[in-house]
């Protein structure tokens, strides 16, 4: 039984699984994780592994604390990954991206994958039919959009994410949310429709926190995952096993 730790920029995801699936998810805050970790070290006495992705700033000692319960992996760049990393400046991939590149190939195998990864930012990972990363882009994630226009302007109003009611905002709060909103899904779409000019064989997999806002509304045929990074991350720990 093994519990998989992402460490995000505004939170933290964690799952616990038997062998490849699921038994619970949990999201929690970083100012909350001891009392939460402790919580579940203590309902699943069975865990042997805890493994762990961290592109924010809880360091690596925090969870060296529990290695008297559990074994501790803390997953880095110099784990072997089941793909070629073509990236230009490979030091500066995050850690997040190489994971979900790992989930794609061993879950996917020999087909190009576009990986969508919808959170604080959306970023975009393609990794070939041939298992070789070459990249992809980084945009802000729905809430960085909304967040900007409050911050950088005088009068603009923070809204909660929601759903337009028209193309024409006939509001300026309608307007927000058709700009935010219907900007980002046609962003999304225009780079899927980009990627399929350019190869074939393909799969489209979204995750992150924004997948199941996001996912009904995309003209594009995706596989929508809001557990694909844990998933990832769990087969990282057993590719880093067997190698």
């Amino acid at each position: 039984m093994i519990l998989v730790v992402d460490v995000g920029n505004s939170r933290i995801k964690a799952a616990v699984f038997e062998e490849a699936t699921i038994l619970e998810f949990f999201v929690f805050s970083k100012n909350d994780a001891k009392i939460n970790f402790e919580k579940i070290l203590n309902r699943f006495k069975k865990l042997q592994n805890l493994v762990v992705s961290s592109v924010a700033d809880l360091e690596k000692e925090f969870f060296l604390t529990f290695q008297d319960r559990i074994n501790v992996h803390y997953i880095s760049r110099e784990d072997g990954f089941p793909f070629q990393n073509n990236y230009e400046t490979p030091q500066t991939l995050g850690l997040d991206r190489m994971v979900l590149a790992t989930g794609a190939v061993l879950m996917h195998p020999a087909q190009n994958r576009l990986v969508i990864d919808a959170g604080t930012c959306i970023t975009y990972d393609f990794i070939d039919a041939a298992d070789c990363y070459l990249g992809g882009a980084i945009a802000p994630g729905l809430r960085l959009r909304y967040e900007s226009l409050h911050h950088y302007t005088a009068k603009l109003p923070l809204l909660p994410t929601q759903e337009p009611k028209d193309l024409i905002g006939g509001s300026t709060q309608e307007a927000i949310h058709s700009g935010v909103v219907n900007g980002m899904i046609a962003e999304i779409d225009g780079t899927i429709d980009a990627y399929k000019k350019r190869y074939s064989n393909f799969i489209i997999i979204l995750t992150g926190g924004d997948t199941d806002f996001l996912a009904k509304r995309l003209k594009n045929t995706i596989f929508a995952n809001s557990y694909f990074l844990l998933e990832s991350l769990n087969q990282q720990f057993h590719y880093k096993i067997k190698k």
